[in-house]
């Protein structure tokens, strides 16, 4: 029998979070691969080109064994979704496909309560995770140094990616805090994040 794949789906804002969205997809694979797993992280392509401000999402997979289903480009059943915008959920199933006992993470000032109002499915939910990311972080753009396309060399988790990672290490057996230690740039952040997550468990 195939192993357990894990799937993530991250939701952002086009352009203005579009780094910070492929940070949290990618720093996540990363700091699975650290701990032996096999791993996978990439762009949703129907979402592209992404346009300011329209939701966008990026996928990370995680599993013990090597991931038969490399080329099926999206997460059709997602175990955790992670919203870094938390205004998204307001308009979008963001738990579309996931199934019952799944986990949700958002970037916000408001509490869990206040978010599932806006979850017209949360029965699915088995744990909601929120986080105050840009109060960890501030309010600031994060983007790519150079073009389209262009090496990355600005380094994962500089932004708001940093504290929602380390939120999600909190309420999520997914990935560990010292392995995304080892991949994340803001450190602090990371860690304010883990700490100040407010952790709801729902089933």
């Amino acid at each position: 029998m195939a192993s357990k794949v894990h799937q993530v789906t991250v939701w952002a804002r086009g352009v203005v979070q579009d780094k910070e969205g492929r940070d949290i997809a990618n720093g996540l694979a990363r700091a699975a691969g650290q701990e032996g797993k096999f791993t996978q992280s990439f762009d949703n392509y129907v979402d592209l080109p992404d346009r300011v401000n329209v939701p966008l999402r990026k996928y990370a997979r995680i599993s013990d064994e090597e991931i038969e289903e490399r080329y099926e480009y999206e997460n059709l059943h997602p175990e955790v979704v992670i919203v870094a915008d938390a205004t998204i959920v307001k308009g979008i199933d963001v738990l579309r496909g996931m199934e019952k006992g799944g986990t949700l993470v958002v970037a916000t000032d408001r509490r869990p309560e206040d978010i599932l109002k806006f979850i017209p499915n949360r029965d699915l939910l088995g744990k909601i995770v929120c986080v105050d990311a840009k109060a960890i972080c501030g309010d600031r753009t994060v983007d790519f140094s150079g073009s389209e396309g262009g090496v990355d060399s600005v380094g994962i988790g500089q932004g708001i990616s940093a504290p929602i990672l380390g939120a999600l290490a909190r309420g999520s057996e997914l990935v560990k805090l010292d392995h995304l230690d080892a991949v994340v740039k803001n450190k602090d952040a990371l860690h304010k994040g883990h700490e100040q997550a407010v952790v709801k468990t729902l089933n």
